[in-house]
This record gives structure tokens, C-alpha cells and sequence, in this order.
């Protein structure tokens, strides 16, 4: 079993940054596509950004692109989502996933992480 985990989350004011962390434990995580998902209250999962093994591909959903940056680390096993210009419309749980597809769709990751909440309010 894949074992991922995000840190990073928390409450933020709107205009405000956050960088969550997506650590892997169990394998090494230069062997798969990272994705980045984010899923508000009542709403269905998003996936916001996608990074390929080796940082070549990668791809942001239109409502974050030019706010958010997708990085990696191999050497250290972990994933990063800069989070700037935080609006309260980014307010949701954050999931990050590996999978061996990639992509900004969900069904392309096959192992996820238990999520961290963002909230962004004045």
C-alpha cells in the first residue's frame, strides 16, 4: 500500500499563501505522476495540478493557473503545492495521489493521501 501525506494545510486570509507538502513513506516517489486534488463542501473533487515523474509535464486546472506552483523532490520523497493569491472560492480539503498515468483526472491516481484542510476567510 502507497502511503502518502499531505501537511501544510490551515486557515489563511484571502490574498494569503500556503505550501502544502505531499510526503511518501513507503515507496519512492520519483516512480509515479503526482497529482493534486482539491474537493470543497459540497462540490465534487477537482483536480487543480499534475506533475509528471521527472517534473516535465506538468498541467494546472484554469481556476488556479498563474497562483499555484506544482514542484517535486525526488531525492526527498515529496511533492509541493505553492498556494498565492488565496481567494475563498480555494477553501476545500487538499488530496495529493500517485499513480503511474498522471493527469488532472482522479481516476488516473490510484493511491491518495487522507487530505489537509485549506481555508481562506477574512
Amino acid at each position: 500500500q502507497l502511503q502518502l501525506v499531505e501537511s501544510g494545510g490551515g486557515s489563511v486570509q484571502p490574498g494569503g499563501s500556503l505550501r502544502l507538502s505531499c510526503a511518501a513513506s513507503t515507496f519512492s516517489l520519483a516512480d509515479y505522476h503526482i497529482g493534486w486534488f482539491r474537493q470543497a463542501p459540497g462540490k465534487e473533487r477537482e483536480g487543480i495540478s499534475a506533475i509528471s515523474r521527472s517534473s516535465v509535464l506538468i498541467s494546472y486546472a484554469d481556476s488556479v493557473k498563474g497562483r499555484f506552483t506544482i514542484s517535486r523532490n525526488n531525492a526527498k520523497n515529496t511533492a509541493y503545492l505553492q498556494m498565492n493569491s488565496l481567494n475563498p472560492q480555494d477553501t476545500g480539503v487538499y488530496y495529493c495521489a500517485a499513480g503511474q498515468i498522471g493527469g488532472l483526472e482522479s481516476s488516473s491516481y490510484k493511491s491518495w493521501g487522507q487530505g489537509t484542510q485549506v481555508t481562506v476567510s477574512s
